[in-house]
């Protein structure tokens, strides 16, 4: 009678488990990122399928600028995104629902210039450099770092400002300025072209003359890292713990096959966003490569760079430090599972063919 019993209830305890998946799981789940290093993993967990059994369809989209990046974020228009974390704290602060789930780029910032003889702030005095979004992560951080080496942004510079990093490359190749502060991959798409046909025959040879990390590192006596973008989880789904760790693993099981196959992660990274090259996708890479830390075990180093910035500005993160809630609480394992699927999108753009 008990073994008959079992037989009966068992599949309908299994339909009813299957039942409560089907109905946890989402009909579409967005993840959008700008077109630059931090996005790498999301555009590899769309296509690699990490997230079907979350979603129904999982897509990624890109932003152009810090506009339409507090637009998507206000607006509910993205589940995922992938932000500077001063960005972050201010939505936060100003009523966004929204969490960070981690820290992934440190260290993607430098100043590419003609001048090969300069490697600090300094070396730049009273020279034209191109500036990509006023106001945001890579102004705010050039000036920081300028006040504390005892340099005035605004009189010691001519700050040329423009709307990203891509626009500032290309006043960079055609020889408009001889200095601009580019992101990965900005900064390698740079080196790229200027030794390439046809653009080599107009720009000269150009350097990675300032390592931005380097002089923050050199400015405030602290390592040669800035906690400067991640992801947060917004609306509801920042509430769905088991989602939310879901994607923070995902996350880091992309990051570690995209800094483990560079050359494939540039192939599939240019097929999504079409103004980035394959190579200087991998150059990035190689010269920056992330490292995804949850947002508790950064926010010694989100609060010493937050506290600056309350400093200089309190409006750049929202009047205020951020409160325990803005830390999205889950341990995502040091090393990261193998994502089956990783080798599957790994084949298809590239690295078995």
């Amino acid at each position: 009678m008990r073994i008959a019993l079992t037989r009966y209830l068992l599949p309908l305890l299994l339909a009813l488990l299957a039942s409560q998946a089907a109905a946890q799981k989402l009909p579409r789940l967005v993840l959008a990122g700008p077109p630059a290093a931090v996005s790498n993993p999301l555009i590899h967990m769309a296509a690699s399928g990490a997230l079907s059994e979350l979603a129904d369809e999982v897509e990624f989209v890109a932003w152009r600028d810090p506009d339409q990046l507090r637009a998507m974020a206000l607006g509910g228009k993205a589940d995922v995104l992938a932000m500077p974390t001063n960005v972050a704290a201010n939505l936060y602060n100003r009523g966004a629902k929204l969490r960070l789930l981690n820290v992934s780029t440190w260290g993607v910032l430098w100043i590419v210039s003609r001048d090969e003889a300069a490697s600090s702030l300094a070396d730049l005095r009273g020279k034209e450099i191109a500036m990509p979004y006023r106001g945001d992560m890579p102004d705010v951080l050039f000036g920081l770092i300028a006040r504390q080496r005892g340099l005035d942004p605004r009189k010691d510079f001519e700050l040329r400002y423009v709307a990203s990093p891509i626009d500032a490359m290309q006043l960079l190749l055609m020889r408009r300025v001889d200095q601009a502060l580019l992101a990965e991959p900005a900064a390698s798409m740079a080196l790229r072209k200027s030794g390439s046909f046809p653009v080599g025959l107009i720009a000269p040879d150009l350097h990675r003359s300032v390592d931005i990390q380097q002089e923050w590192g050199k400015a405030f006596g602290r390592p040669a890292r800035i906690p400067q973008a991640g992801i947060v989880v917004t609306g509801e789904l920042r509430e769905r713990s088991g989602l939310v760790e879901r994607i923070a693993g995902a996350y880091a099981e992309s990051l570690d096959w995209c800094n483990a196959h560079a050359v494939e992660c540039g192939r599939l990274v240019a097929k999504h966003i079409d103004m980035l090259s394959p190579e200087a996708v991998a150059d990035s890479i190689a010269a920056a490569p992330l490292q995804a830390v949850p947002a508790p075990k950064a926010r010694a180093e989100l609060e010493f760079l937050f506290g600056r910035l309350l400093d200089s500005n309190p409006a750049l993160i929202g009047g205020r430090m951020p409160p325990d809630d803005f830390y999205a609480g889950v341990a995502v394992p040091a090393a990261a599972a193998a994502n089956p699927a990783a080798a599957a999108v790994g084949q298809e753009a590239g690295t078995g063919r």
